[in-house]
C-alpha cells in the first residue's frame, strides 16, 4: 500500500512542477497558459508575483516528491509531513483556479484517505 501511495505522491509532485515551468516561461502549455493573474482572473500579481507564486509550487512538487519516498522507503516521518503539504497543495490549487482543479480533487482524496485512515486507525 506504501508504494502505491509513495507512486501516487510523487505522481502530484510532478504535475506540480506545472505551476513553476508555466510562470517561469520554461515552457508553454495550452491546458496551462502563461497568466500573471489568480482566483480565476480576480487578482493579478504581476509578472514577478506569479514568479515567486511559481516557487511556491516548486517548493510544494519537491516536498511531494520527497514525501512519496519516504512513503515507499518506510520512513517514520512521511505521514506527519503529508497532511501540512496536502493543506498547502489545496491553498495553491483553489488559487490557481481552474486550470488545477484536477489539483483540487486529488487534494481532497489525499486528505479523504488520511481522515479515513486516521478514523479507523489504518497504518499507511
Amino acid at each position: 500500500m506504501r508504494i502505491v501511495i509513495g507512486i501516487v505522491l510523487i505522481a502530484h509532485g510532478i504535475a506540480h512542477l506545472l505551476g513553476f515551468l508555466v510562470p517561469w516561461q520554461i515552457i508553454k502549455s495550452e491546458e496551462m497558459p502563461y497568466k500573471t493573474t489568480l482566483l480565476s482572473g480576480k487578482a493579478d500579481i504581476g509578472n514577478a508575483g506569479i514568479r515567486i507564486f511559481g516557487l511556491f509550487w516548486l517548493a510544494i512538487a519537491v516536498a511531494f516528491i520527497i514525501i512519496g519516498v519516504g512513503a515507499i522507503l518506510e520512513t517514520t516521518w512521511w505521514l506527519n509531513l503529508l497532511p501540512g503539504i496536502t493543506m498547502f497543495s489545496m491553498l495553491f490549487s483553489i488559487l490557481s483556479w481552474p486550470e488545477s482543479k484536477i489539483g483540487v480533487l486529488i487534494n481532497a482524496s489525499i486528505m479523504t484517505l488520511l481522515g479515513i485512515s486516521a478514523r479507523l486507525d489504518w497504518s499507511l
